[in-house]
């Protein structure tokens, strides 16, 4: 008989927290899913469903939830941080005194850090030090999907061969497929700059530009983002797979996407304030488009969607004309674009 998996603390109960403790639970581990909202934790208590992001799938007896974060956290081997990337450095800071001698930290948080902009693992490493072992969730899973069993595939990145496959091992089973890899810089990456792309792509739809714009919208943003992450160290292997293009893919076609919908709204010509409301969820590609634009200008980085967004977001650039600015660059080879 195999041994029954470590007891598991998912930091984070909105959709992406609540289903990556949904499937930690079905596997068998037994998990304890924190909420810093105490209305939010009291309904999930008494009802035992996440009501307002994941209606009707009801929670396993083995996931218990708190909103008293240093129980959470204290005497747990796995604590799993899924709360928005601007609350990633805070949350660190505060659960660093109740961790454990021997406890990992992974994330499933996407997008850099707010104060400084640098990549969450170095937020990881400055406030936890560098004995802790880190790994990154990343790829092409909407919360819904993962919490109705549907089958989903990602990626698991560490430099520590051990832990990535102790991660690995933990999500896995017949419906949920994870792949592992050493590149976390890649896998944040890709994570960031593809929120970045959904609005793009959902302004694009939003104007009724149709498939054709869309797909280069899409091949561009690849490359874009393989510029960023090849610059910063990461690998051309990891934006060619889940963590890169598997999830550009995904939050760029599907309107579960919170930041492909934010763009929708935009091309329709809604402000960013009005979508972000009828959302009521955090839209991550907002901040980390100013995130990026700003890293790529420090690294001297072309990235000429990005630029144009963050034109929309933070200049007041119309959607028209951010199109029509990516239209009138020069032509160049395609090779030399990449």
């Amino acid at each position: 008989m195999s041994n029954p998996p470590p007891p598991i603390t998912v930091l984070g109960a909105g959709s992406w927290g609540t289903a990556l403790a949904l499937l930690l639970s079905r596997n068998g581990a037994e998990t304890r899913l924190w909420g810093f909202d105490t209305a939010e934790v009291s309904a999930l208590i008494k009802e035992r469903e996440n009501k307002r992001y994941l209606a009707g799938i009801s929670f396993p007896e083995n996931l218990s939830v708190t909103g008293d974060l240093k129980l959470a956290v204290e005497n747990r081997p796995l604590i799993l941080v899924a709360v928005p990337s601007h609350a990633f450095r805070s949350t660190l800071q505060t659960i660093k005194p109740y961790l454990a001698e021997d406890a990992s930290v992974c994330w499933a948080t996407k997008g850099l850090d707010k104060e400084t902009g640098t990549l969450l693992h170095e937020v990881a490493q400055e406030i936890l030090g560098n004995q802790v072992p880190l790994a990154i969730i990343s790829g092409p899973s909407f919360a819904r999907e993962v919490a109705e069993n549907l089958p989903t595939a990602l990626t698991v990145a560490s430099p520590n061969a051990k832990f990535v496959k102790e991660i690995a091992a933990l999500l896995h089973n017949d419906r949920f497929r994870v792949y592992t890899s050493n590149d976390m810089v890649g896998a944040q990456v890709g994570g960031a700059v593809k929120n970045v792309m959904a609005i793009a792509a959902g302004i694009s739809d939003g104007l009724k530009f149709g498939a054709n714009t869309r797909a280069a919208l899409i091949t561009r943003g690849l490359a874009e983002m393989m510029r960023l992450g090849i610059a910063l160290g990461g690998s051309r292997e990891t934006f060619m797979g889940m963590a890169g293009m598997g999830d550009l893919i995904l939050t760029c076609t599907d309107d579960q996407s919170r930041n492909r919908r934010m763009g929708l709204g935009l091309g329709r010509g809604r402000t960013v304030d009005e979508v972000r409301e009828e959302i009521g969820q955090e839209v991550e590609g907002v901040s980390a488009t100013k995130e990026v634009f700003l890293l790529a200008q420090k690294q001297q980085i072309e990235m000429p969607i990005t630029e144009q967004i963050y034109k929309v977001l933070y200049e007041g650039l119309s959607p028209q004309a951010a199109v029509q600015n990516l239209l009138s660059r020069n032509q160049k080879p395609e090779a030399s674009a990449q």
